[in-house]
């Protein structure tokens, strides 16, 4: 064989080869080549789109959190001045009722004190009569009773 006719059999077979490739395996391989590379365009696309929603979720995240922090306080303020209303108001009826209870204590201290001082002076009274009586039947004799009675007339005659 000729070198000429060997490089023109083989040129001829390359470029069946390269007319078959051409014809049946390159469409598919760049089918399929193609459908890759929208895949990947598109899962690129999904991942970019994800991250800015997730970024967007974040963001919200953190809006809504900032928010239920100030709700929070509000609630707590609201809450620390229901608690402060409550506690002066109850130590308002406390201090009423402290008070009913105090006047109503004294008003009966000073009515058992006049009602105790009352049977005292009748006790004591008694006590004086009882005592006033024992001492003048003990100490009442005829001669004195007879001196008293001068003793008044005396005095009855010389203011005449």
């Amino acid at each position: 064989m000729n070198i000429n006719a060997t490089i023109l059999g083989q040129a001829i077979s390359f470029i069946l080869f390269v007319w078959f490739c051409m014809k049946y395996v390159w469409a598919p391989f760049m089918s399929i080549i193609e459908k890759r590379r929208k895949e990947i365009a598109d899962d690129f696309a999904v991942a970019k789109r994800v991250r800015q929603e997730s970024d967007n979720a974040n963001v919200a995240a953190k809006i809504c959190l900032t928010q239920a922090r100030i709700r929070a306080k509000e609630i707590i303020t609201q809450a620390n001045m229901c608690r402060t209303r409550i506690l002066d108001e109850a130590k308002n009826i406390a201090e009423k009722e402290y008070n009913k209870f105090l006047s109503k204590a004294r008003e009966q201290i000073a009515h058992e004190r006049q009602c105790v001082s009352a049977e005292l002076k009748k006790q004591v009274g008694q006590l004086i009569i009882e005592s006033v009586e024992k001492i003048i039947e003990c100490s009442m004799n005829e001669t004195i009773n007879s001196d008293i009675v001068n003793k008044v007339i005396d005095t009855l005659s010389y203011e005449d």
